[in-house]
């Protein structure tokens, strides 16, 4: 596991990245169980119990609300730590101490410090006839162990896939945040809401307050959740709706202004620079979680939390990521986030052309989420993203779509970048003014999809895109 030390910074760290990468995926069944993160954290000295820990599960909106109780905790002046997961560029978005990513030698001295620790626990999953820790794994020893280091004063850790099972489980969340809990990752977590939801309410610990997003299947989910709150005996429970709520929102230029309401106080034209519905219930879930570990009785205040949330940058979530046309990027994959999505951007613009650019992950509900954006999108390009392993096939999404949006409305383009080009063209086409205005292209379907168009349109692609039509070659 010991490094060799290249010349470049940057080759020791695609070393590092490669090294984690290359371990066993975290949806080997036979990585379900806990023992190594255990082993792992008693040879490393059990530096989670030097900070506070806000732990976040849910179908959807766990980065952003991780994200905004991240900023309402630093806003105080508290050092903090998080941690989330999928990242869209580069591996070391899924670190942050005080708001910036690791740096490439922060990231590889993080991996350094835990690698003896990572080798000795192989070394006894492997007597013990068990696999090598996965990449999850070792990224979660990394976070923590960065978190110690830097002291940070409260972690914010997003959980991987479920919650039970997930490498970060070993930590007890003073506060556990479930959003909202439908369903995804069937064949990891289980082919109904009720299993799932038992997965996800596995974060809820004996020193937690339970924070409670808005469930689309409560009548099932709830009964499942308020169960695991008694059993383990939690400090409390806040749910949307009852114990805190939204009361009241408006679009507004980059987002929206919101009012709500927590155990601590009341909170009015809170602006959230994000659009929908839903991440005004995931600001409302980061206000709740935030008035629990800040060393404050009574409500937060006021002009802090509106420049906290007024200030989140969330990559990857209903970005507009370019003007004329409009090209927004999100990373959703399921049929939750398809409807957030298009409830988001009916509310938020008004396009008369949105060309839609897709490339999905072949174990996802493809024809459900194409089935809810069918109404949202003018037309349809197919594509891959690179996940090769994992991505279904362009000729494959081609089918489901023209099932979905007919024969005339769906284009295939086997690469991403012929993808957005393409979708470009057609806006253009129809842009009598010049300036993009009510044209837009969406570009979603995965995370990884997601990131890889952020790569294309920020760094790569032909600059040609950057310019309005009437400057375009």
């Amino acid at each position: 596991m010991s490094l060799e030390h290249p010349n470049q910074d940057g080759a020791q760290m695609l070393q590092v990245e490669r090294l984690i990468m290359s371990r066993p995926t975290e949806h080997n069944t036979t990585n379900l169980n806990l023992d190594r993160m255990h082993l792992m954290l008693d040879l490393m000295g059990h530096p989670e119990e030097s900070f506070r820990v806000v732990h976040i599960t849910g179908t959807n909106g766990k980065g952003s609300t991780a994200r905004m109780v991240e900023a309402l905790v630093r806003a105080y002046g508290l050092q903090t730590g998080l941690y989330t997961s999928p990242h869209l560029q580069r591996v070391n978005e899924r670190i942050c101490i005080n708001g910036q990513q690791l740096g490439d030698e922060a990231f590889v001295d993080a991996y350094e410090q835990i690698a003896p620790f990572v080798d000795m626990v192989d070394a006894q999953s492997a007597k013990d006839g068990g696999p090598a820790m996965s990449f999850f794994e070792v990224l979660t020893s990394m976070a923590i162990a960065a978190f110690a280091d830097a002291p940070v004063d409260v972690a914010i850790i997003e959980v991987g896939m479920g919650g039970l099972w997930d490498a970060t489980n070993v930590v007890d969340g003073d506060v556990s945040i479930i959003g909202p809990v439908d369903m995804d990752h069937m064949q990891w977590l289980g082919d109904t809401v009720e299993q799932i939801a038992t997965e996800k309410a596995g974060i809820i610990k004996s020193r937690s307050t339970a924070v409670i997003g808005p469930q689309p299947h409560a009548a099932k989910v709830m009964p499942i959740i308020e169960e695991a709150v008694q059993r383990n005996h939690a400090q409390g429970l806040i749910r949307d709706g009852e114990e805190m709520e939204v009361t009241g929102r408006l679009p507004a230029v980059g987002g929206q202004v919101v009012d709500m309401r927590t155990p601590n106080g009341v909170y009015e034209q809170v602006p959230v620079a994000k659009f929908g519905r839903h991440q005004a219930h995931n600001a409302l879930s980061a206000l709740a979680a935030a008035e629990i570990v800040l060393p404050v009785n009574g409500a937060l205040d006021g002009d802090l939390v509106a420049e906290a949330l007024g200030g989140v940058k969330i990559p990857g979530r209903i970005e507009q990521i370019r003007t004329s046309p409009t090209i927004i990027l999100d990373g959703g994959h399921n049929v939750n986030a398809a409807q957030a999505l298009r409830d988001a951007i009916e509310e938020s613009y008004d396009f008369r052309q949105l060309v839609g650019v897709v490339a999905m992950m072949k174990d996802k509900q493809v024809e459900e989420y194409l089935g809810i954006l069918e109404p949202l999108l003018s037309e349809v390009v197919v594509t891959e993203n690179s996940w090769r392993d994992r991505v279904m096939p362009a000729k494959e999404l081609e089918a489901i779509a023209v099932g979905v949006f007919g024969r005339d409305r769906v284009t295939r383009r086997d690469s991403l970048p012929d993808a957005i080009q393409s979708a470009v063209d057609m806006v253009d086409a129809e842009d009598e003014v010049g300036v993009g205005y009510g044209q837009g292209v969406l570009i979603c379907g995965s995370f990884v999809t997601a990131g890889d168009a952020r790569t294309l349109l920020k760094e790569h692609m032909n600059a040609d895109l950057a310019k309005p039509k009437s400057e375009r070659v």
